[in-house]
């Protein structure tokens, strides 16, 4: 598999597609493309599994006329199918209803021509047997954990993705990047008693990509860990989400200060603004800028200008995350945070979204707490938009005196987020391992639902 190239094609379609539509009776238009290569490679007990290739290029184009819009979108990008795809969206957009808010982005907040090198692309080549090589060592290594029993399986891939946007009032954008990836899932066991955990990784660069060995280890540590889980009866007691899952707890934030959720009024955050809506501890922070970010971008998908900025400060909730139509409704700009596919128009996301970290480790946590349970896996979660009322089913370990006594399983916290935010207390252990990052998170009393 090598890297994709080819730009000026990309953006001879996407032009072509615009003139089309123009010449065709919209007032406006914007064309997407996408192209995208992606290999994996999973093994399970040393023995290869299964080898995935994908390879795909694509097409959006949404028109205008007036406020009407209508979005189509094709994976061949032929003549013939470009011309059938102006006729249809054209067609569409003729019959679909008025929208007040639908258009492309103000002109004055589009990205410049100046755009920030994101160092999001490594040309580094995989091929099968590599991936297959990476795969099988850290299979190997979670297997050789002691009390590991079985495997679900190792796996490695290597994507590379291409995305330009070309509009008819002036803007021309295209990025590229790269992830790595690299996971091992196995099985241990007591007593007849099975758990299962794994570890994995993804990166922009190969060289910032852990260790095998490493992934490996950590994967077999963690199932092990699980072993020996007993039920809690139910109590309330201090928690600590950590550094991997806690940002599951702030997921339902993300999408109470969604543009279009506020705007549509489901949101139990919607007259939260300017609020204290998490502890006085807490910075939250949204960097599309920062160097080889997994959700990195020089510019929204709607070609609007990016920046970091502070979507809550000392707890207090400074922004909604807006994309053109969403700020329309509100009365408010957009603040960069469009995300859109190629059938659909744009709805909104954040970029690279991390909770700073406070001053104590994670032994540090537990000692502050001194007897609670500390959280390593989340599901289930439910949640009701208008009220923050929330629930989930968990495992971790509980600790006693600061230390890990045994390990917990089929048990589920509860309660209200509007209540747990304020007392999340940030701990030292940020990791930046996705586009949603947070260190562990301590909340001094929880509902815990047990046996």
């Amino acid at each position: 598999m090598r890297p994709m190239t080819d730009t000026a094609l990309t953006l001879d379609v996407a032009h072509d597609v615009i003139d089309r539509a123009l010449k065709a009776g919209a007032d406006a238009a914007e064309a997407v493309l996408s192209r995208r290569s992606a290999l994996s490679v999973s093994v399970r007990l040393g023995e290869l599994e299964e080898v995935e290739r994908e390879e795909s290029r694509d097409l959006g184009l949404r028109v205008f006329i007036g406020r009407k819009q209508a979005v189509v979108s094709a994976s061949d990008l032929s003549e013939p199918t470009r011309v059938r795809l102006v006729e249809r969206a054209v067609a569409m957009a003729r019959l679909a209803p008025e929208d007040p808010y639908a258009g492309l982005a103000p002109q004055d907040r589009l990205a410049g021509l100046q755009r920030p090198d994101l160092d999001l692309f490594d040309p580094t080549d995989l091929d099968a047997a590599a991936l297959e090589a990476r795969a099988r060592a850290a299979e190997a290594s979670a297997r050789a954990v002691p009390g590991v029993t079985n495997s679900n399986g190792g796996e490695a891939g290597l994507t590379t993705g291409e995305w330009a946007l070309v509009t008819s009032h002036g803007f021309e954008g295209h990025h590229r990047g790269s992830a790595f990836s690299l996971s091992a899932r196995v099985i241990a066991e007591r007593d007849g008693v099975m758990e299962v955990a794994g570890d994995g990784r993804a990166t922009r660069h190969l060289s910032d990509l852990e260790d095998p060995l490493a992934i490996g280890a950590e994967a077999g540590r963690r199932a092990v860990a699980q072993l020996g889980a007993r039920k809690l009866s139910s109590r309330s007691a201090p928690i600590i989400l950590e550094n991997r899952i806690a940002t599951q707890l702030i997921g339902p934030l993300i999408g109470a200060i969604a543009g279009p959720a506020v705007a549509r009024g489901v949101s139990f955050l919607k007259d939260q603004m300017g609020q204290r809506v998490l502890s006085d501890a807490i910075q939250l922070i949204d960097d599309p800028l920062r160097l080889r970010g997994l959700g990195s971008t020089p510019f929204d998908d709607e070609g609007v200008a990016v920046s970091r900025q502070a979507i809550v400060a000392d707890g207090v909730l400074q922004s909604w995350l807006l994309n053109t139509s969403s700020a329309a409704q509100l009365g408010l700009e957009t603040t960069g945070h469009a995300s859109r596919g190629l059938a659909g128009p744009a709805g909104v996301s954040g970029h690279n979204l991390t909770i700073e970290p406070g001053t104590r480790d994670l032994e540090g946590l537990m000692a502050d707490a001194g007897s609670g349970l500390l959280v390593t896996s989340m599901f289930g979660p439910s949640l009701n938009p208008n009220t923050g009322d929330w629930s989930a089913g968990i495992s971790g370990q509980w600790f006693e005196n600061g230390q890990i006594v045994h390990a917990v399983n089929e048990v589920t916290i509860a309660g209200n987020l509007l209540a747990l935010y304020q007392r999340l207390i940030p701990g030292s252990d940020l990791e930046l391992r996705s586009s949603s990052n947070s260190p562990s998170l301590l909340i001094d009393a929880v509902a815990i639902a047990g046996a």
